[in-house]
């Protein structure tokens, strides 16, 4: 096959352009470094000048890319397991539609019950192992970007990503050139996306939890929570994967190192911040704050849940009697658009309970220290920066129904704030 050396017309650069794309790289993984060294200093502040910097032979273990490569080639065997159902992508630039195992929950449930049966299993050498295994896991995340950047040249031109095909080496490699990048129909970015991240991500607090046993003798109430929020919502996104296929990171992103370093390091490493904090800042609560906390984040969970199925079944068959009678506006590609249910109280009522659950997931460590609130104030800035580029990309496809779309609907995340 020819190199694909094509540009696609008019790609629109997001994330700052060149520069973002250049800088990202190096500003994201040096942050991931950066809070894990924090989280386990006694000071525990991001303010602290100059910053905490580890001795260098803290960086690497020669255990950490062992755990690192057999963790992926782990995943990779219970992705390839013929468990649950196959099922079918959005329709492709060229008609076709690719097929998608759904059997995360299986990947998660196997390795809950390996973890559970083999009670002996050092799980708590993990806090040790968190800036080794996080290094392993950013150059794991640059090689796997660099090959799908390589390989995306051998892609045929309807399999690029329009934003990701630039011609801007920087910028496409950070972005991705390939759309759904595979290696016979094992798909790369839907592996990524679900897998070895979100799964490493409940094996780390774990570890975070036996640690703390470890050295107390028993967890405290603020680490049981964070382990079972964080728990119920990777359990939530694997119990319902199938929703992922019609998402932006798998209709519109490329993959590139955005993707890659986001699903690889980013999430495993920085969104259980709160369990390797609570393993050297142990908290105290209070049977009320316990209860305010579970109801915020079952508040959370529920409006996130809620508003999430309800779209996606609308998405599947918007004559089902749970979707039919909610008003929709309709658009010129055919689709049509809710202005009713939950999709009629903001434009994005899933956003509005993330964060109530982002908010649940910090306060079991008190107030003292902003360390554990980086997450709530991370996802609050991706979450308004997604809203914005679904914004642009709607407006340029559903026109003028968008404006009719957005007067009805006027707010974003927040009801009557934003």
């Amino acid at each position: 096959m020819k190199l694909n050396k094509q540009k696609s017309p008019q790609a629109e650069k997001e994330f700052g352009g060149t520069l973002g794309a250049t800088c990202i790289p190096v500003f994201l993984p040096l942050t991931v470094l950066y809070l894990l060294c924090v989280c386990r200093s006694p000071a525990a502040s991001v303010l602290q000048w100059p910053p905490v910097l580890p001795p260098t032979d803290q960086l690497w273990d020669p255990l950490a890319p062992v755990l690192i490569l057999g963790w992926m080639a782990l995943q990779s065997f219970l992705y390839l397991l013929p468990m649950g159902k196959v099922s079918e992508g959005m329709v492709l630039k060229d008609g076709s539609r690719l097929k998608y195992p759904i059997n995360g929950i299986v990947g998660l449930a196997a390795v809950l019950l390996t973890l559970s049966l083999w009670l002996g299993m050092p799980l708590g050498y993990l806090f040790e192992l968190l800036l080794p295994l996080a290094v392993c896991a950013i150059g794991v995340s640059f090689l796997l970007s660099l090959y799908l950047y390589i390989c995306s040249f051998w892609a045929p031109h309807h399999a690029l990503a329009q934003g990701g095909n630039t011609g801007n080496p920087l910028y496409d490699f950070f972005i991705g050139r390939e759309l759904n990048p595979r290696i016979g129909s094992f798909d790369l970015k839907y592996f990524c996306e679900l897998r070895p991240g979100l799964i490493g991500w409940v094996v780390i607090n774990l570890g975070m939890l036996m640690k703390e046993v470890e050295l107390r003798d028993s967890a405290s109430l603020a680490m049981i929570l964070v382990n079972s929020f964080q728990l119920l919502y990777v359990a939530d996104a694997l119990w319902n994967e199938e929703a992922v296929l019609t998402t932006m990171d798998i209709v519109h992103d490329g993959f590139g190192f955005m993707l890659v370093f986001g699903d690889l390091a980013w999430v495993p490493f920085t969104y259980g911040l709160q369990a390797a904090f609570l393993v050297v800042h142990p908290q105290s609560l209070s049977p009320l704050g316990a209860t305010a906390i579970v109801t915020l984040n079952g508040a959370g969970y529920y409006i996130f849940r809620k508003s999430n199925s309800q779209k996606n079944q609308f998405r599947r068959d918007p004559t089902h009697p749970s979707v039919a009678n909610l008003e929709t506006i309709a658009t010129a590609t055919g689709k049509r658009l809710l202005v009713s249910g939950w999709w009629g109280l903001v434009r994005h009522p899933n956003y509005l309970g993330d964060l109530l659950m982002a908010l649940a997931w910090s306060l079991p460590c008190g107030f003292n220290h902003l360390l554990p609130y980086f997450y709530v104030v991370y996802f609050t800035v991706l979450l308004i920066h997604r809203e914005a580029r679904d914004e642009r990309h709607c407006r340029a496809k559903y026109g003028l129904a968008w404006d009719t779309y957005c007067r009805r609907v006027p707010y974003r995340i927040f009801p009557y704030i934003y």
